[in-house]
């Protein structure tokens, strides 16, 4: 039998074991074979030492994420101890544990994981970002957040915020009211990042002297952005032509940051995304840099990164047996 004590300090003992002890609870529907109790900051396991041992270094990971990010939700408890996610490649050190903003509620808005923290200092050292990777990494989020930041600091003028109109594989048909609000379903993921960062009040004020602006692509033809923030969100579903449309009317001042996630693209089957052309063109210039996140640094759901794996197996089935039946065909 092995007996652990473990104190810790400085934390809120609510934060970490949760309301109603429910995250604690957690901890030990993880471990039935170890016994669990806590008084105060206090808690001690008791149990067969390797069990101990594997419930001490969960808990441990518990402690360290609550004080490094200064929240610790019942999800993020949920994936600790599941063990499916590399928790430890995700936590900050040093300038990667930097705050960015804060936002609603004096909430720290930061990097969350590696690949965060390289989009954050790209966007810092270049003047335009090519952001891919799966959906819930964060792309979108991080970019806002520095975008928000820009502002604060008046390092730029205004915010402008597009996306293509594109239906995601689904036809909408006549949308009802006026052009805002047909358009407004389509840009909502960027209102529900500034929702957090910025009081409804202020940001009803940015949006009405347009210091921030939200619109589809279509709105950047025959216009030059300068001293701006410029964000591209789901890039995939562009053109060549729009990307390119979009690319060159930077002005004098102004940063650009393009995401988008190329294993869903909901463009017609005979068009090709330009997402993937623009990186390999021009990913070498100076200035301009292209950052890949991938499904370790989803910040949903656990299962997002099974359901990302598991189609990215499935897709490299499908292009295998594609390339057999090429070979065969050429035989």
């Amino acid at each position: 039998m092995s007996e652990i004590i473990l104190t810790v300090d400085g934390i809120d003992p609510v934060e970490l074991f949760g309301q109603n002890n429910n995250k604690l609870n957690l901890l030990r529907k993880a471990f039935p074979e170890v016994t669990i109790t806590s008084r105060g900051n206090s808690l001690k396991l008791a149990g067969e030492k390797k069990y101990t041992q594997k419930a001490k270094s969960r808990f441990e990971l518990m402690v360290r994420i609550l004080k490094e990010h200064k929240e610790l939700p019942v999800q993020m408890v949920e994936d600790i101890l599941v063990g499916n996610n590399p928790f430890e490649s995700r936590l900050s050190n040093g300038q990667s544990n930097k705050i960015i903003l804060h936002g609603q509620g004096g909430k720290p808005i930061r990097a969350k994981t590696h690949n965060q923290k390289i989009l954050v200092e790209a966007i810092s050292n270049n003047d335009i970002v090519f952001a891919v990777g799966p959906a819930g990494t964060g792309k979108t989020y991080t970019a806002v957040a520095m975008a928000v930041k820009a502002l604060k600091n008046r390092a730029v003028k205004k915010i402008i915020m597009t996306r293509p109109a594109v239906e995601a594989g689904e036809n909408l048909g006549f949308l009802p009211g006026d052009l805002k609000e047909k358009i407004d379903p389509y840009l909502r993921p960027l209102y529900d990042a500034l929702d957090d960062m910025i009081p409804a009040d202020k940001l009803d004020h940015f949006m009405q002297n347009r210091t921030i602006e939200i619109a589809p692509l279509a709105f950047m033809r025959g216009r030059t952005l300068d001293n701006a923030f410029i964000i591209l969100d789901e890039a995939q579903n562009c053109s060549t032509m729009q990307l390119k449309m979009f690319l060159t009317r930077l002005g004098p001042n102004a940063k650009c940051v393009v995401t988008g996630d190329l294993s869903q693209v909901d463009l017609p089957y005979h068009h090709k995304s330009g997402l993937r052309r623009a990186i390999s063109i021009l990913g070498s210039l100076e200035g301009i840099a292209t950052v890949a996140l991938s499904a370790d640094d989803v910040v949903r759901h656990r299962l997002v990164k099974e359901i990302i794996n598991a189609y990215e197996k499935s897709d490299e089935v499908m292009k295998k047996l594609r390339d057999q039946s090429k070979k065969s065909e050429e035989e």
